[in-house]
Formats: structure tokens, C-alpha cells, sequence
């Protein structure tokens, strides 16, 4: 059943009627971030059902926030391509982003915790230039886990291309780094660094991998963001 809307002729609200349905902006964030496949896009909200986002993908193409394209030689798969409306919300999510760094409570921030979305972020914006030549891969441990959700391998390619495992792929790995959730998503956030986690951080493997992790580690875009609240 369609929302009853606002009925104002306010820009602001009109938006409103699009942006601002449960999941929306979220999915808005995914797309923004350069994810095109509706997979992919699960993996970004892994909370939000395969019919929700389903819904929620037409109700951005019928606004004409994005087109839906068919991928050639792959019957049934489709790229979901943001338009110029599209991407002109870019300004706004890095801008609710920003928001949400500054003046939302660490605190309250950690107490929504998810491997499946911390890693997936980790492996989108992993910087792969401190790691060595060829193939790296590092594991991680979050011990406190069911063991459906205790293991991630991130395998960092010679290109440069990360792939992100949650059974194991069979290599050698360079890294072990068993920790908590909470501290690794307080690293990604950027309140809270590799150096000042000290024993919560274990590593086992490669010293000069562990020693540049700060660098190579994906955080999240916002972390340079200083928190304005505590």
C-alpha cells in the first residue's frame, strides 16, 4: 500500500516522499559507493530483506534516481546505474554522513554491530599500496562470534582487486589479526586507532603487514571526521 505522502508542495518534502521511506538513504549510500549489482547491494544492507530491496530499487527508478540496465550474456542480472538525479544526492549522503560522525555518539553507534557489513565496508575501501607485491591475504578472528560469523578472509589481489571470503579460499595467509567486533568497527569508525587498541588487536603472521595496517586498513570514509560529541 503506497504511503499517504505529505501533501505539501515543499521541495523539501516532496524529496521526502522518495528519500525518506525505512532503508532508502541507506541503500542510497550503497549506490552512491559504487555498488551495481543487487547482490552486491545485499552485502551493504545485509539487514534489509531481498523483497524490500527489491521494492525499494524499483521505487528509485520509477523517481528516476536510477535505470535499471541488463547485463548483456547474463539473463535475469541487471546493473542499477544512478542517473544525474542520482547523483545528485551524492552531496547529501556525504553530508548525512558527515552529520552522523560528528554528533552521533560513539556510544550509541557501537551498540549496532554486524561482521558481515563491517567487513564488506573494510574490503571496499581497503588502500592495497602498503601491502607487498603479489597476493596478500589476511584473517580475521572475532572470537566472541557464532562460528558462521567468526572467520573473513581478505584476499588482496596483484591488481590491486579485493575480494572478501567468508569460507576459506584455500591460500596461504600473510596476516591473522584476531580481535573483537567492537574494537575493529571503533578502528573503522575512526574512533579508535591500531596503535591505541593494544592488546585487544592480536596478530599472528607477516610483522611488516601488521605494522602498516593502520594504512592499508579500509575505514570507513568518514573517519577523519572528528567526533563533536563524545
Amino acid at each position: 500500500m503506497a504511503q499517504p505522502g505529505y501533501k505539501q508542495f515543499c521541495p523539501v518534502a516532496m524529496a521526502a516522499e522518495i528519500l525518506c521511506t525505512r532503508w532508502t538513504m541507506v541503500l542510497m549510500r550503497e549506490l552512491v559507493a559504487g555498488s551495481t549489482r543487487f547482490n552486491d547491494l545485499r552485502r551493504g544492507v545485509p539487514k534489509m530483506s531481498p523483497t524490500l530491496l527489491s521494492q525499494r530499487l524499483r521505487s528509485l527508478e520509477d523517481a528516476g534516481v536510477l535505470e535499471r540496465r541488463p547485463v548483456r550474456g547474463q539473463k535475469g542480472v541487471n546493473d542499477y546505474i544512478l542517473t544525474p538525479a542520482g547523483q545528485d544526492l551524492r552531496a547529501i549522503v556525504e553530508a548525512m554522513g558527515i552529520w552522523g560522525q560528528r554528533w552521533v555518539e560513539s556510544r550509541l553507534s557501537l551498540k549496532n554491530l554486524d561482521p558481515s557489513l563491517l567487513m564488506w565496508d573494510m574490503r571496499r575501501n581497503l588502500n592495497p599500496e602498503p601491502l607487498p607485491d603479489g597476493k596478500t591475504v589476511i584473517q580475521f578472528l572475532y572470537p566472541e562470534l557464532p562460528a558462521s560469523k567468526r572467520d573473513w578472509w581478505l584476499v588482496v589481489e596483484p591488481d590491486g582487486e579485493v575480494d572478501l571470503c567468508w569460507a576459506d579460499p584455500g591460500f596461504d595467509v600473510d596476516l591473522y589479526v584476531a580481535t573483537d567486533l567492537r574494537t575493529m568497527t571503533a578502528i573503522w569508525m575512526g574512533v579508535e586507532t591500531v596503535q591505541n587498541a593494544g592488546d585487544a588487536l592480536q596478530f599472528t603472521g607477516s610483522k611488516a603487514i601488521a605494522s602498516t595496517m593502520q594504512a592499508w586498513l579500509g575505514l570507513s570514509p568518514f573517519a577523519a571526521e572528528k567526533k563533536r560529541v563524545a
